[in-house]
């Protein structure tokens, strides 16, 4: 299975944080494959299926071949009865026309990738992650890991995993199952590598390709002049200002923090793919660009003598 370096993150055409209206998210995907990006990621998760549906609608046309699809099991979406004024509180602006139930067994496991597959428009996911495991272990290893490891000798998916915004769990899926792929959100980036410690070397020996996700930490890399969140929360000040200190070494170098951030993950030899997401044509090319410029080996050793990673 190919991987592009870089892969596109379906979270913010879901509404994450801030509704996008459908030609922008169409014009987000469209300008993600023109940059030559061929893994999309997303998942039910995602503005309670409308990431689905607009990735989906955005692709549908396009070579199937052409392109890696990876999305996830862990959540099913059934009606609510909250009531049609009701609004999304788990960080998309969508109605709350939906609810997510976790289920993590090994129907639920069938029922989520036919309603995905069905949101998508398509015929066939290629890769199924298992989702947000972290209450979860002994259903998702016992139900959901199996299921997906029949689909995947039947051919009905190429790859099977688990993503989640911590290693340890995922370490454990590694060690304990036959894994062809994990996605770490936010625990392998400039201001985190704790992932780095036992995850990748374990993937790398395990054959496990590595998906690294969340490496702006939900927005707080994602200027030159840190701003914003970490990991979808305020961001604390001595993060804050360990960003700067990031930043002001990148700058000697000629070097964004932004585009530090998207190339840092790269430089494991674990890490097959970076995912980013982005919720519009520009954000898109504006991390193409930052992608496409090299950055001076220099840079990563005046950050590791001044302790700013490890």
């Amino acid at each position: 299975m190919d991987l592009s370096r870089y892969g596109f993150g379906a979270a913010p055409i879901g509404n994450l944080f801030t509704a996008v209206d459908d030609a922008t998210a169409r014009a987000a995907v469209d300008a993600a494959y023109d940059a030559g990006i061929r893994l999309f990621d997303t998942a039910p998760h995602y503005g309670l299926g409308l990431s689905e549906r607009r990735l989906g609608a955005a692709l549908a046309g396009r070579p199937r071949d052409s392109y890696t699809l990876s999305t996830k099991v862990g959540r099913l979406l059934v009606p609510s009865t909250r009531g049609s004024a009701a609004r999304d509180d788990e960080g998309f602006d969508v109605p709350a026309d939906l609810r997510r139930v976790r289920d993590y067994s090994r129907e639920g496991v069938r029922r989520s990738l036919e309603e995905s597959l069905e949101r998508l428009g398509l015929d066939r996911v290629d890769i199924a992650l298992i989702h947000d495991p972290d209450d979860h272990w002994e259903q998702a290893v016992s139900e959901a890991y199996p299921a997906l490891a029949e689909l995947r000798a039947q051919g009905v998916v190429t790859a099977i995993g688990a993503g989640m915004n911590q290693w340890e769990m995922l370490a454990r899926f590694v060690r304990e199952t036959d894994l062809d792929v994990v996605m770490l959100a936010g625990r392998h980036t400039l201001l985190d590598q704790s992932g780095a410690r036992e995850l990748l070397p374990l993937c790398r020996e395990r054959g496990v390709r590595v998906l690294a996700a969340g490496v702006f930490n939900s927005g707080l890399l994602a200027t030159h002049e840190p701003s914003g969140t970490y990991d979808y929360a305020p961001a604390p000040g001595s993060l804050l200002a360990r960003a700067r200190e990031i930043a002001a070494v990148c700058e000697r170098h000629g070097v964004t923090l932004p585009q530090a951030a998207l190339a840092f993950p790269l430089r494991h030899p674990a890490v097959a793919s970076v995912v980013a997401g982005a919720r519009s044509a520009a954000e898109v090319t504006r991390n193409a660009a930052l992608a496409a410029r090299p950055v001076p080996g220099e840079l990563w050793s005046d950050l590791a003598a001044e302790g700013l990673i490890s």
